[in-house]
Parts: structure tokens; C-alpha cells; sequence
């Protein structure tokens, strides 16, 4: 409660208090997927870029579709954006091949150019989430992996060095808004 208050005042009397730096939460480890092209997308295929990650799967009948409607909101803010980037990882692989995501991204009528959709080996997409962009507690690993299942709403902007700096909810508006600020602020910098 108290920091709440202190952030309040701070940003009413001090006006450059809002405009600080996000600091890191965690660092992306090279990464190597594959596109809904069927392409190789690495971590380099990002350098420099300023970027939100989630992670979703194209049968989930529950929270996804309203994730992926929230992410509209960012791509159509940021779709002409050289500098930007959404890679919407997806946590069914078994189900979500190349082919599948490209439908998928086709329905949705987006340049992946601008919003990749990635598959690959569960293991590592599961790694990327708990440990690259830690939007999901590694404690939710099962001992048996074919039981293991990453379920998430939670984004993840990431800096032009490769650095998370924000945790998002993508079913809060008011979460939203806020990430909307921060990437504009993250693509002034340099």
C-alpha cells in the first residue's frame, strides 16, 4: 500500500519519474524455432528488435482466443513499426506444426512478417517460457514430461538487448495499455 502511495506522489511531483528504464527480469537465451512457414527463426532474427512473447495453442478453446484478440490491439498499434516484433510460441507442439500455425496466422490476417507464430520441440519451448521469459513457474514442471502442459496468459516485452522487462497479463485491458506505453518508450530508446 505504502509503495503505491510513494509511486503516486512520485509521479505527480517528479515528472520524469514514469519516463525511468524497466530493469531486467531475465535474459532470452539463443533460441532456434521454426516459423509457420516452415522457415528456421533464431534469436538473431530479433536482434535489436523490441518484442512481446506469449505462448498459446491453436485448439485451445479457452483463454487464447481472447490472448491473441488483446494482441491485435498491440500489432495494430505497432504493425508499421521497422523495430517490433510479436512471436506467439506455441505450447501444443505435438498438435501445432508449421502447416497449422500458418493457417492459423492466416485466419487471424496478420503480416508475420510482423507477428511469427513458432513451433518446435516442447522441451525447449517450455524451457523459453519458464526460463528465457519467465512467464510460467518452473515449479508447474511434472516429473513425467508427457504430462507436462504450459497454460499462460502472461506476455513478455523484451528490450532491444535481448532483456525481459516487463510481465504482462494479456487479459487485463488496463495491463495492456500500460505495455502499449512501455513499448513506445522502448523503441525511443536506443
Amino acid at each position: 500500500m505504502l509503495s503505491l502511495i510513494f509511486y503516486g506522489i512520485a509521479s505527480w511531483f517528479i515528472p520524469s519519474f514514469n519516463d525511468r528504464k524497466l530493469e531486467p527480469i531475465s535474459k532470452v537465451a539463443p533460441f532456434k524455432f521454426t516459423d509457420q512457414n516452415g522457415n528456421a527463426f533464431t534469436n538473431h532474427d530479433v536482434d535489436g528488435k523490441v518484442y512481446v512473447a506469449e505462448f498459446f495453442f491453436t485448439t485451445c478453446p479457452g483463454i487464447c482466443p481472447m490472448m491473441n484478440d488483446n494482441m491485435r490491439q498491440v500489432y495494430a498499434k505497432f504493425k508499421n513499426e521497422p523495430d517490433f516484433r510479436i512471436l506467439s510460441y506455441t505450447c501444443d507442439p505435438k498438435t501445432d506444426s508449421a502447416a497449422r500455425l500458418k493457417v492459423y496466422a492466416d485466419s487471424m490476417q496478420v503480416n508475420t512478417q510482423k507477428w511469427v507464430f513458432l513451433t518446435g520441440r516442447k522441451d525447449s519451448l517450455y524451457n523459453m517460457a519458464r526460463l528465457s521469459y519467465s512467464i510460467d513457474d518452473p515449479a508447474n514442471n511434472l516429473t513425467n514430461k508427457e504430462d507436462d502442459f504450459l497454460h499462460t496468459q502472461y506476455w513478455a516485452l523484451v528490450n532491444r538487448k535481448g532483456e525481459v522487462i516487463k510481465i504482462c497479463d494479456g487479459l487485463k485491458q488496463k495491463e495492456i495499455k500500460k505495455l502499449i506505453e512501455d513499448i513506445e518508450k522502448e523503441l525511443k530508446s536506443s
